[in-house]
């Protein structure tokens, strides 16, 4: 990933409804999501949430397809995995990393808060 893809994407997630909105999306996995489900579940306006979806989709980080009259948001993985990449690729200096939790999540939610 280049460094302007990269600060592109975190400035995408450097907002706390899109980085909710982008955690739901991972969460819902490849079936992805409704928009319609989305604001319902983050109590969010579609017009907010239409604006949210279009930063995180010029950033690479969420797709849309239609089905129907729905629109379906999805995570792109690819370029979250090429963002988490970029961001650990010289991890512990090239040498083997320490055992835990140095590069492992500490905590882990059930669910994206709303």
């Amino acid at each position: 990933m280049e460094k302007t893809n990269a600060v592109a994407a975190l400035a995408a997630l450097a907002q706390d409804n899109r980085l909710d909105v982008f955690r739901l999306l991972v969460q819902a996995g490849p079936a992805g999501m409704t928009a319609g489900a989305i604001a319902e579940a983050l109590d969010l306006p579609p017009n907010t949430l239409t604006f949210h979806f279009d930063r995180l989709r010029v950033a690479g980080l969420a797709a849309v397809r239609r089905d129907g009259r729905s629109k379906i948001y999805t995570a792109q993985f690819e370029t979250m995995n090429e963002l988490l990449g970029f961001l650990t690729e010289n991890c512990c200096g090239g040498t083997p990393c320490p055992p835990a939790p140095a590069c492992q999540p500490t905590r882990r939610r059930a669910s994206v808060p709303a």
